[in-house]
């Protein structure tokens, strides 16, 4: 994992391998913070980054959702939900504008890499996985 200048990553933030967490990202840990009425790590909301995941810079995630594998969060963007696998994220609320392919580039319309060429297609689910070769 690579965690980049001024990131904290709080209690209730799970980061798996090769998670990429860019310069002044944000996590949260708590939807309802108060001083007054500080609830402790009981009111944490867990939140997980999966398998090589990339998070921009300046890009904040709201406690509570799931990042997946190989996604992509451009920075600057506020996700409030959870991220399918290979969705490319953007904006405030972030929604999605495409996929990336796990080396990081563009998929095209058919779900195919230009860079390293791998192939993808969605299943019933709406999962985004590689095609077998």
């Amino acid at each position: 994992m690579e965690i980049q200048n001024n990131v904290s990553v709080y209690e209730g933030v799970e980061l798996e391998d090769f998670v990429f967490c860019g310069p002044s990202m944000v996590f949260t840990n708590d939807l309802t913070p108060r001083s007054k009425y500080p609830k402790g790590n009981k009111s944490y909301k867990k939140t997980i980054v999966k398998y090589g995941a990339s998070i921009g810079a300046n890009a904040t995630i709201v406690c509570g959702n799931t990042i997946g594998r190989w996604a992509m969060i451009a920075s600057g963007a506020v996700v409030t939900k959870d991220v399918p696998n290979h969705a490319l994220m953007v904006g405030v609320p972030a929604r999605q504008l495409g996929w990336v392919c796990e080396c990081g580039t563009n998929l095209n319309n058919e779900l195919k890499c230009h860079s390293c060429n791998k192939n993808y297609q969605l299943i019933d689910n709406g999962e985004l996985v590689e095609k077998p070769h």
